[in-house]
């Protein structure tokens, strides 16, 4: 595959992983809308997802050259976990939950907190999360080594996390009313239905 397509895929299938609405999505939803401290939360989202990626990309790598058994196994656990991924967007297209409702976790921070504490919810929000493992560590890592240049792949999934945390911290005060509207969000999860299923497919078929 040639690079540019290939640092495409890694980084639609970055996006594609993170672009679901959660705690840590939310959070950064909530910082944006009020302007505060977006930088320190989109900076914080940002080297969690590159450290993480990359030991997903190197750890698998490293169990790829000594047991190739083991991430077959894995491949085949992430296929099952995209499935699964774009079920639960499908139903969250088409249920009646809240899309832009923070959760408790989300939305535990206090007025006037200062960069420290933002930081710190920031990196629970992130680090207490067991998705984000599976997601960034197991998910990514297993594509990523499906490729001969693996590295490439997850320097487009690392450049995913960059451009999604950015535009949604200081995109969101601007696109608040957009963001609110139920029927934006049901396009939004059938889309991520979409990409999650064709990932998977190409995983199965790897």
């Amino acid at each position: 595959m040639p690079v540019l397509a290939l640092l495409a895929t890694g980084f639609l299938t970055g996006v594609g992983l993170i672009i679901a609405i959660g705690p840590q999505n939310a959070f950064i939803l909530r910082q944006g809308i009020r302007r505060e401290r977006v930088a320190v939360v989109v900076l914080v989202c940002v080297i969690a997802d590159v450290a993480l990626i990359a030991l997903g990309t190197a750890g698998i790598g490293i169990v790829f050259e000594h047991a190739p058994w083991v991430v077959e196994i894995m491949r085949w656990g992430g296929v099952a976990y995209l499935v699964w991924f774009a079920w639960t967007s499908i139903r969250s297209a088409f249920g009646d939950s809240e899309a832009l409702a923070p959760t408790a976790s989300g939305a535990t921070t206090a007025e006037g907190r200062s960069a420290v504490s933002v930081v710190a919810a920031t990196a629970a929000l992130t680090f207490l999360n067991p998705h984000v493992y599976l997601d960034t560590v197991v998910m990514l890592g297993t594509v990523a080594n499906q490729h001969e240049a693996r590295w490439v792949f997850s320097g487009g999934a690392m450049l995913g996390s960059l451009v999604w945390f950015a535009a949604l911290g200081w995109g969101a005060h601007l696109l608040a009313p957009v963001l609110r509207s139920p029927r934006v969000w049901r396009v939004v999860d059938v889309a991520i239905a979409a990409v999650m299923l064709m990932i998977a497919a190409r995983l199965a078929v790897a």
